[in-house]
């Protein structure tokens, strides 16, 4: 892919980014993409380019679905610059305000969903004719794709505009592949570790099929650690006052056994689970349960305690997902322990999954305590289960 590092300065640039971020009675969160974000326009903006730039929120139907006005404000905020933001995406007010943009200068435009063209189902080559696409494309010298978190999207923001113009990764998209996908291109004196939590087994399970030449043991928790432990024929991993558990293990129940026989060696599953207890927290051994009669809300501490001291021998060591509830403080500790045990151990890390990195910045973790600490969910999730990322796929043909 060509980067922004190849890029004459001074040039009129459209770059695509992920603001997509939580929103509370009408309210946009700040999100740490906005900070991510903010660093590669600031490199832009030090190249003297002026930037236009297009953003996604939400989806039709959803209430996270709004204007990206807020986006702009908090964006602004990031970089310490004004951040004009236009309420039209490639109307003739949008194109007023990109041809007085002058260099140096930032501009948001209206949230590129709202234009029905974008979420069509199209080839490239198609997404290339949408309207909106053949209008913005004319008035900009080349587009930067700085959205990895959106890369495994094929929509006209993504891939139409590399077909018909110049077309660059910024710096979160490279920095994000090329660390995302290490697993395959590094090399390990020791063992390599996945951490692996969350809801959705068939991720899990995608993940361990993909690396399984790579990883050498893997860590479950969350509702696939249940879902685990409920195939090797303990009574947890179903619906108590959730439901979620009993779907996901018809939906998975094959995949896992076939999982467990596969690399049940290699597969470390929780010896305890806890829950609450009025309001405390309470463990269960599950050697010691007939059955399930609470809903269990994160790993034991005993199995905590294995985990570290696994992540501790570890020379590379991948997170996927939370283990437990990590907004309940109660209910922080297996996500949270073992995030600090891998910063604190001298060993290749990278943490990925929305969730995960958002439980580093809610418990002010170090980001620099990790080589690389991922903004993308679905993204990450492909890069490591070896399926295509369209948006790359995009920049690599231009």
């Amino acid at each position: 892919m060509k980067t922004i590092g190849d890029l004459d300065s001074g040039q009129q640039l459209l770059v695509r980014i992920d603001i997509n971020a939580p929103v509370e009675n009408g309210r946009v969160k700040d999100h740490s993409r906005f900070e991510r974000h903010a660093e590669t326009i600031s490199e832009l903006l030090a190249e003297d380019h002026a930037v236009a730039l297009i953003a996604h929120q939400g989806r039709p139907g959803r209430d996270t679905y709004v204007s990206l006005e807020q986006h702009a404000e908090i964006l602004a905020g990031h970089l310490e610059t004004s951040v004009e933001f236009v309420p039209g995406l490639a109307d003739d007010q949008a194109i007023t305000a990109i041809e007085n943009l002058d260099k140096g200068e930032v501009l948001l435009l209206e949230n590129v969903r709202f234009d029905e063209e974008e979420l069509a189902d199209r080839t490239p080559e198609e997404h290339a004719e949408a309207k909106f696409v053949q209008t913005l494309s004319g008035h900009f010298d080349a587009y930067v794709n700085d959205g990895y978190s959106v890369a495994h999207r094929a929509h006209a923001s993504i891939v139409g505009f590399p077909e018909i113009m110049d077309a660059y990764a910024g710096t979160v998209m490279e920095e994000e592949y090329r660390y995302n996908t290490s697993l395959q291109t590094r090399d390990f004196d020791g063992q390599v570790v996945m951490v692996l939590g969350g809801k959705k087994a068939s991720d899990v399970i995608d993940a361990m099929e993909h690396l399984e030449d790579r990883v050498d043991r893997f860590l479950l928790g969350g509702v696939v650690g249940e879902l685990f432990l409920r195939a090797s024929g303990h009574p947890v991993g179903y619906d108590i006052e959730t439901d979620i558990y009993d779907q996901y293990y018809e939906d998975c129940q094959e995949k896992i056994n076939q999982a467990l026989d596969k690399y049940g060696d290699r597969i470390e599953l929780p010896v305890d689970l806890a829950y609450r207890a009025g309001n405390s927290r309470a463990e269960h051994r599950i050697n010691e349960l007939d059955e399930k009669t609470v809903d269990y809300l994160d790993i034991g501490q005993i199995t905590i305690s294995h985990y570290v001291d696994i992540i501790e021998e570890s020379d590379a060591v991948l997170v996927k997902g939370a283990l437990g509830v990590f907004e309940d403080e109660l209910f922080n500790s297996g996500t949270v322990e073992l995030l600090e045990a891998i910063g604190a151990t001298d060993c290749f890390s990278v943490i990925g999954g929305g969730d995960t990195s958002r439980a580093v910045r809610m418990y002010a973790l170090d980001p620099k305590a990790f080589d690389h600490l991922s903004i993308a969910g679905g993204a990450y999730i492909r890069a490591l289960t070896g399926e295509p990322l369209p948006g790359i796929e995009a920049l690599q043909k231009n």
